[in-house]
């Protein structure tokens, strides 16, 4: 199977060289790296402009349509989203593919986060939800009660058959909750993994500047209202990059 890694980054000329930098040092080389420069008015386009990634401008700004540009542009058979302040690992697209390569794969594999930036408090705060909370609510969402699953929305990938199936990305959300819509949707054409060894470094840059408690609650409640009432509590957010 063909991997795609797709990054979508607005304003991230800071952090993005380090991203790619990690997606081109895997032990398992992906089919292709694209970039979607969504309306950036900084140098990503510029940052991104490296041999080995393809750049695809996206002029109408936001995530969810920045994802979407990635799936149609893109070529490979398996689609794997990652944040642009993620750094991955250099075995973890491999462990991705391992989980698509076995018996009865799963049409989406997705992974934890650890903080390169973040203080211990927070950092174990966040430990402890990807190895109690996290996996107990993804196995009630979806071996229990059939109404969704846990999604990471900065690590994950997807089978472009199941994408597909689904009509895509819905673009009608704006930043928050788009990750719950997705696993919500894609597990009615088979099972999303959640994986702890598929985990990658990420920016700890919103819980620093909103505080954690403010985005904890963001998350719960757009998580519980797109499982339960199919749409986010939240239709704006903040654009953070410091």
């Amino acid at each position: 199977m063909r991997y795609s890694v797709i990054v979508c980054a607005f304003n991230e000329e800071l952090l993005l060289p380090d991203c790619l930098r990690s997606l081109l040092q895997q032990s398992f080389p992906p089919h292709e790296i694209i970039v979607v420069n969504n309306a950036s008015t900084d140098r990503t386009a510029a940052a991104a402009s490296i041999p080995g990634i393809r750049v695809v401008n996206e002029p109408r700004k936001g995530l969810v349509i920045a994802r979407e540009t990635g799936r149609r542009v893109s070529t490979g058979d398996v689609l794997v989203y990652v944040d642009a302040d993620c750094r991955a690992p250099r075995g973890w697209l491999e462990r991705i593919a391992r989980e698509f390569a076995g018996p009865n794969p799963p049409v989406a594999v997705t992974g934890p986060y650890r903080f390169y930036d973040w203080d211990i408090v927070g950092r174990a705060l966040v430990r402890l939800y990807d190895h109690s909370l996290a996996p107990v609510t993804h196995l009630l969402a979806q071996d229990v009660f059939g109404i969704g699953a846990v999604l990471y929305g900065g690590n994950f990938a997807v089978t472009r058959q199941a994408l597909d199936a689904i009509g895509g990305f819905d673009t009608t959300i704006e930043f928050h909750g788009e990750d719950t819509n997705l696993a919500r949707r894609v597990s009615k054409a088979g099972r999303v993994r959640l994986r702890q060894p598929c985990w990658v470094y990420t920016s700890a840059r919103r819980y620093r500047a909103m505080g954690r408690g403010r985005v904890f609650g963001l998350y719960v409640r757009n998580f519980c209202a797109e499982i339960f009432f199919h749409r986010p509590s939240d239709t704006t957010h903040e654009d953070v990059r410091t």
